[in-house]
Formats: C-alpha cells, sequence, structure tokens
C-alpha cells in the first residue's frame, strides 16, 4: 500500500524536477522560455533580468523540495509542501490573468495552470492526510 510519507516524497521530488526544468530554462533561456510559456518574446532587458530572478527562485524551490523529499512527516517537508501549494496556486492564478485579462497566448499556459493548480491540490491534500495522520496518532497516545 501506498503510505502517505511515501505520497509526500513523490510529490517533492515531482516538483523539485519540474521547478528545476523550469527555474533553468529562465536562467539559461529567459526568452525562448517566456515565448514558449506566455506567446510573446521578453523585449526588455528588465523583463530579462526579472525572468532570471524568478529562474534563480524557481531553482532554489526545486533545490529545498530535493533536499526536503526524506524528511518525517511534521518536519521540514511538510514547510516545503506548505510553500509549494502557495506557490502553485499563486503561479495557476497569475497565468490565469495572463491567458484572460491580457490575452497572451501560446500551447503551454493553459497546460502550465492545469499543473500548477493539480500541484496545489496534491500540496493541500497532502498536508490534510498529514495533519490527520498526526492528530489522530496524537489521541492514541
Amino acid at each position: 500500500m501506498f503510505h502517505q510519507q511515501d505520497c509526500m516524497k513523490l510529490l517533492l521530488i515531482l516538483v523539485a524536477v519540474i521547478e528545476a526544468m523550469a527555474g533553468l530554462a529562465l536562467l539559461l533561456i529567459p526568452n525562448v522560455a517566456v515565448s514558449l510559456l506566455l506567446g510573446v518574446p521578453l523585449d526588455t532587458p528588465t523583463g530579462l533580468v526579472a525572468a532570471r530572478i524568478a529562474g534563480a527562485a524557481l531553482a532554489t524551490l526545486a533545490i529545498a523540495c530535493w533536499q526536503a523529499r526524506n524528511g518525517e512527516r511534521g518536519s521540514p517537508a511538510t514547510g516545503v509542501v506548505e510553500a509549494m501549494s502557495f506557490y502553485n496556486f499563486a503561479a495557476a492564478m497569475v497565468l490565469v490573468y495572463a491567458g484572460i485579462r491580457l490575452d497572451l497566448r501560446s500551447a503551454l499556459l493553459w497546460p502550465a495552470i492545469v499543473l500548477h493548480f493539480c500541484l496545489g491540490v496534491w500540496c493541500v491534500s497532502n498536508l490534510w492526510f498529514t495533519r490527520r495522520k498526526l492528530s489522530r496518532s496524537e489521541v492514541t497516545l
């Protein structure tokens, strides 16, 4: 049977890989990464700098997730999953805004929205099950 700790470990590994790829793409080839995601090129030096800073932030999240993947429940791994739930829902909402209000179009925009939303739901469900299991173990002690 698949245990909750195994599910959180899988989530952290998957998020680490996805965010590392996105972060490295934004750091190394920001114009290509943004064009693929939003359908428009970065055409200002400020945009390139902002994209690279965002890439560094995503790479940092990837490292934190990778490091926390073997943590115990209630440990720093839980904190990383809490942070990732905020990040994934925020990223989904920013991308929805870009697609609807800014009328940006690309082949990857809506798949990225769905990916971030699903990862956010997975994070929240992991946190809920972890807290539920912790509260049950406290009751039986």
